[in-house]
This record gives structure tokens, C-alpha cells and sequence, in this order.
């Protein structure tokens, strides 16, 4: 058999495996026909690298065991329920913001539950000392997971409290995912941890990292933060354990968060999304933990909690976003370091302006991210035509995740307004109606906008060829990655 009939036989096996590529892009579920296009030319354009690229990044993949198992112990898990005899823990919302609640309980199943006080925390260092203090006061249990926890002063101070409560006897459950947490697995804290009976677990653990893409995904992560305690306590924002400066990326810092510490019956709810990822990960049934009844609320809001990911609801947490956009009457105002929307969201941000509604979103003016950062820039023309006010924070790296909605309603949590959040990774925020805790949180977005400059028409359009180019094509990208 000479070269040039086997240089055809390989060239033809070559197509062939294209064409099957292909034909898995086009009979994937859930895929944009912008994301099908733009992999299709990636397979077709580049077909080495093309094929590879989509065999590791191409699907939302955590693999199928992690699948099966993540969704068996969703399956089992008893539901979160509130006493009908509890009055406080009946839901309060207005009508016209109903739907709202009706569409997040789509999501995990949660239902709107009231009773609920909770307290923007000042900053990140007063967050962890609410943590710490918490931690110190626990009686039965605590229940921590970050997607990055850092040995610094302040994951240093939560590793220590950790280790006191278990030392008096508290269960102490700490979770961290395998990624975005690795130097603290790595470390001597981890160890120090569990011999001083701390239980611990890694979410989405890496292994072997040149046999992982076998599996899954190496890049879906778990970015939620979640803290429970007693079961009556919990936190949620866009804060890691870690300190502001953030040492891994000291270039940027301050890192900037907010964090709200929230009581009442919402806190079962974020146990629920906590028990959920713990046995999807440990042998450890925590069934009978959500089967204890909840204690009777004190009167307080309405919240409930969203928890997204690859194997939840596919674009539940960018129909949330889209929803409050398009029920927003008189003002918008966001806060989020990532924003690389799809076009119904996009849409959504305009349409909001476009019908008079005081539209305001903030970005950090250095991003970590370059690339997200180029992508961003792509929308900035877009979003000023139709009257949204973008502001770049001056202060550090803007990190909260934050949208309040005409002065009652507020959506905190860990996702950002990203493909990332949205289709990759796991996330969680709390949805609430009240108007004074909404308040501080759109006080808290002012004294962003204070420290940030605009951004204008004219200055977008003042930017050079070669910086439009560059953006326009990194968001060109966005369906792939």
C-alpha cells in the first residue's frame, strides 16, 4: 500500500470524524445556534485543535457517574417545607412581584418563605468576623463551602473557629471545591482540620489532571459560598474565604464583596443546596437533618434561594436575571465583575432603558480577567445607545454580584452575569422582597457608583480600531467558551 493511498484513507477518516463532531454539536441539547455556528467553523477551520477544543470544552460535562449521583441524591432528599400553622413564615410579596418567586421556585423547588431578617454585612472584613462569631456561638452544626478559601489571615481565622467548634462537640462540615480551593486542600489547615474532627470534603475534585477531561470538564466548578449554622443562620454574596487583598491576584486588589447574614427559614433552604452537594460527594446521609422541623419564624421578609448548575435547570439563573429586568418599572441598578450575556439578556438590559426605567450597571475598571474584560467592552456601545448609565469602580476589583429592583426587591448571591455562571458552574443567590434591606443594599451601590467614573458614548467611540477589533472578537468567541 503506498504513502499516497494511505495519506487518502487518513485524510478521509479525518473528515469523517469532523462530519461526527459536527453532527454531536448540532445534536446536542440546550446549544444556542450561535454556540452550534461558531463550533462548527472552530471543527471545520481548525480541525486538530477544532476537535480537541470541543472535546474538552464543548460540553457542560461533569461527567456521568457525578450525574447520575448528583441527581439520585436531589431525587431522595426530603423537600424544604414551612408549617402552613407558622404565620410568620407565610410568604408576603405583592402581587405585582409574584411572578418573580413563581419562577425562581421553578428552579429547586423552593418556595418563597417569610420570616426572614437579615444584615449587609460592612465589608469583607466584618463579614468574616460575623462568620467567626457565629462559628464561636454554633450548638449543633456547621456547614461551610467555598469555591476559593484561601490561608490567609481571614480563611486562617475560619479554619481555627472551625476547629474550636468541633472541639466542643459541634458536627463541623467544610467543603471546598478542588479547583478553586486547591492550595488550602494542599495545605497543612486541611490536615489541621481533620484531626481535630472537622469533617471535610473537595467539590468536583481534579485527580489526575491529564485523565480528568476523560471524565468531565475540568473547568465546571462550584462557586458557590454557602454557610449554615444551627440551621438558622446563613450567608450568601459574592465573598470567598479569604481577605480583601486577595494575595493570589495582589494586582487587583482590594477584592470588593457584599454579604448579607440572614435568619430565619430561608437559612433550611441553603442547608438543602448544602446537603445536596455534601452526599453528592460524601457517604453521608443528611436526610434526617432536613426532616427536623424548623423552629417557629419571627416575623420578617420574604426570601427564597436559587441554586444553579450543569446538572440543575438548563438557563434557570439567566431567565431570573432576564425576568427582573423586564419587571422593573422605575429602577435597575446592577453590580457584577463579569458580564458576558447572551442575546435574550442583552436585550433585556436595553429593552429596560429603552421604556424609561433608570438603568445603571457597574463594573470594576481592571478586571482579573482580560478576556471577560474584552468581552464586556464588546456590549458598552449597545447598552449606552439605549440609555443604560455604565459606570468602571475605581476601588479595587468590584466583586458583588448584586441587582435591586425599584426599591423592593434584591437578588445577592455568588453569580455573575456571565456564560459561566450561567451554563458551568454551580451558584447560589437569595431572591428578596424588602424594601428596607434593599435600601442598604442600593445605598451600598451608590457609594460603588461614587467611587467609579462613567462611561460615555463619546468615549466608546473615541476607542482605537485595533481595541474594537479585539473586543468584538473575544466576544465573538463567547458561544465557545
Amino acid at each position: 500500500m503506498d504513502s499516497s493511498f494511505i495519506a487518502v484513507l487518513a485524510g478521509v477518516a479525518h473528515f469523517l470524524l469532523q462530519l461526527a463532531v459536527c453532527a454531536r454539536v448540532l445534536l446536542r441539547p440546550h446549544r444556542e445556534p450561535a454556540s452550534r455556528v461558531a463550533w462548527i467553523v472552530v471543527v471545520m477551520v481548525a480541525p486538530g485543535l477544532g476537535i480537541i477544543a470541543y472535546l474538552l470544552l464543548g460540553e457542560t460535562n461533569i461527567g456521568r457517574k457525578r450525574v447520575a449521583r448528583m441527581r439520585h441524591v436531589l431525587a431522595e432528599l426530603p423537600p424544604v417545607v414551612v408549617s402552613p400553622d407558622d404565620v410568620n413564615a407565610q410568604p408576603d410579596i405583592p402581587e405585582k412581584y409574584v411572578h418573580l418567586f413563581r419562577a425562581a421556585g421553578t428552579i429547586n423547588g423552593f418556595e418563597p418563605v417569610g420570616g426572614n431578617r437579615g444584615v449587609l454585612q460592612k465589608d469583607s472584613n466584618a463579614t468574616i468576623d460575623s462568620l467567626v462569631a457565629d462559628i464561636d456561638a454554633a450548638q449543633d452544626h456547621v456547614h461551610l463551602l467555598f469555591y476559593i478559601w484561601l490561608a490567609d489571615n481571614n480563611g486562617c481565622r475560619v479554619v481555627d473557629a472551625l476547629k474550636r467548634a468541633a472541639a466542643r462537640g459541634v458536627t463541623v462540615r467544610a467543603m471546598a471545591d478542588g479547583l478553586g480551593s486547591r492550595a488550602m486542600i494542599d495545605s497543612h489547615h486541611w490536615k489541621d482540620m481533620a484531626a481535630a474532627g472537622v469533617k471535610l470534603a473537595v467539590a468536583l475534585p481534579i485527580g489526575n489532571p491529564l485523565l480528568r477531561p476523560l471524565r468531565g470538564r475540568i473547568d465546571l466548578r462550584n462557586h458557590r459560598k454557602i454557610v449554615v449554622i444551627d440551621d438558622r443562620i446563613t450567608f450568601c454574596g459574592s465573598q470567598n474565604c479569604a481577605d480583601p487583598e486577595f494575595r493570589v491576584k495582589p494586582k487587583y486588589a482590594p477584592w470588593v464583596d457584599a454579604v448579607v447574614r440572614f435568619e430565619g427559614p430561608v437559612a433550611r433552604q441553603n442547608q438543602h443546596l448544602f446537603a445536596a452537594d455534601w452526599m453528592a460527594h460524601v457517604d453521608e446521609d443528611l436526610s434526617e437533618l432536613l426532616r427536623r422541623p424548623l423552629p417557629a419564624a419571627e416575623p420578617g421578609f420574604t426570601a427564597q434561594v436559587l441554586g444553579t448548575g450543569p446538572t440543575v435547570r438548563y438557563s434557570a439563573m439567566p431567565e431570573m436575571f432576564e425576568s427582573l429586568m423586564y419587571s422593573a418599572r422605575r429602577d435597575l441598578v446592577i453590580t457584577t465583575p463579569y458580564y458576558v450575556p447572551d442575546e435574550p439578556m442583552q436585550g433585556a438590559l436595553c429593552a429596560a432603558a429603552r421604556r424609561g426605567v433608570a438603568t445603571t450597571i457597574v463594573f470594576p475598571a481592571r478586571n482579573d480577567s482580560f478576556v471577560v474584560a474584552a468581552a464586556s467592552h464588546s456590549y458598552y456601545a449597545d447598552l449606552l445607545d439605549a440609555g443604560v448609565r455604565i459606570f468602571e469602580y475605581e476601588g479595587g476589583l468590584l466583586h458583588t454580584k448584586s441587582l435591586t429592583l425599584d426599591g423592593d426587591v434584591t437578588l445577592i448571591g455568588s453569580a455573575n452575569m456571565d456564560r459561566r455562571s450561567f451554563e458551568l458552574n454551580y451558584e447560589n443567590n437569595i431572591l428578596l422582597y424588602d424594601p428596607q434591606l434593599t435600601a442598604d443594599i442600593r445605598a451600598r451601590q451608590e457609594e460603588y457608583i461614587a467611587h467609579s467614573h462613567p462611561v460615555t458614548a463619546e468615549m466608546v467611540a473615541a476607542w482605537p480600531m485595533q481595541r474594537r477589533l479585539w473586543n468584538n472578537t473575544i466576544a465573538m468567541l463567547g458561544p465557545v467558551l
